[in-house]
């Protein structure tokens, strides 16, 4: 599950306060508003449905992760609760043509989709769907796990393979990939190390894992990593446990066995910094 939320809850001072969800309808399904910065990144994956259709899998599933574009024409988006995502677009290949991809917390699986909109040749996602608990704590909504995921690849009629499956079990794919996502995840596990040490033995060589996850505020490139208190970085949310400077997540990176990590961004995200990068097997 990624992270970069629209927060219902109130936050520590350090951090900005997102957009409000609310519930609706008796089924208690999550309404938010698509911005403008939603819509960008969602453009990039055109479903472009059938009217009817769209409004059919906004009916059904009661919560939304990512923000998909159902039918443009229409203005039909789902209201993905993740908030603006574009620092992600220039580090994604434009073309994935003939690559193995593994998408790592895929949640609604919207990179999984991208990646084989783009040509990938196989692109398999993975979740442990612990989501389940956090949806329920935050919204009240009861998910049975992988239903976003499940409507768009009908509509899609896609190729893509989800396994109900943790981070730390993926050697049991029995796969090596040429790409790997891994947005939002380090930062949750009790051992980002012994987490990149099971990704690499996934990554064929000459392959890479795209890394995304919490920087340190003011850390610039230094090479620390930072013990987060419990509900520090998101109010009611105790499994943030780590920050992570620049040079610290590279190091941990090379530690685990890859050759080289490059890092193509630090945005600022909802008043905290965030690393973006390339982890070169």
């Amino acid at each position: 599950m990624a992270d970069t939320l629209r927060q219902d809850e109130p936050k520590p001072a350090r951090r900005r306060a997102g957009q409000r969800p609310t519930l609706s309808g008796a089924a208690r399904t999550v309404a938010v508003e698509t911005t403008d910065a939603e819509r960008a990144v969602a453009d990039l994956l055109p479903i472009e449905a059938p009217p009817e259709r769209a409004r059919e899998v906004l009916r059904r599933v009661p919560f939304w992760f990512h923000t998909f574009a159902l039918n443009r024409a229409h203005g039909l988006y789902t209201p993905g609760v993740a908030r603006d995502h574009r620092y992600r677009i220039k580090a994604l290949p434009a073309d994935c043509s003939g690559l193995r991809v593994l998408d790592v917390g895929a949640f609604d699986g919207f990179y999984s989709f991208l990646a084989e909109r783009r040509g990938a040749a196989r692109v398999v996602a993975v979740d442990n769907e612990q989501y389940k608990a956090w949806v329920r704590s935050r919204w009240g909504v009861e998910l049975h796990g992988g239903e976003g995921f499940r409507a768009i690849a009908e509509l899609l009629e896609s190729r893509v393979e989800y396994h109900r499956l943790d981070a730390f079990e993926v050697e049991q794919l029995g796969e090596r990939f040429d790409l790997v996502f891994c947005f939002g995840i380090l930062h949750r596990v009790e051992s980002p190390l012994g987490l990149l040490r099971v990704l690499r033995r996934c990554v064929a060589d000459g392959g890479r894992v795209l890394l995304e996850t919490y920087g340190i505020e003011g850390g610039g490139g230094r090479a620390e990593i930072r013990v987060s208190a419990p509900g520090e970085v998101y109010a009611g949310d105790d499994f943030v446990y780590w920050e992570f400077g620049a040079d610290g997540l590279a190091r941990l990176a090379r530690l685990a066995g890859f050759r080289d990590v490059e890092i193509v961004d630090t945005p600022m995200v909802d008043g905290h910094p965030w690393i973006l990068g390339h982890a070169c097997a």
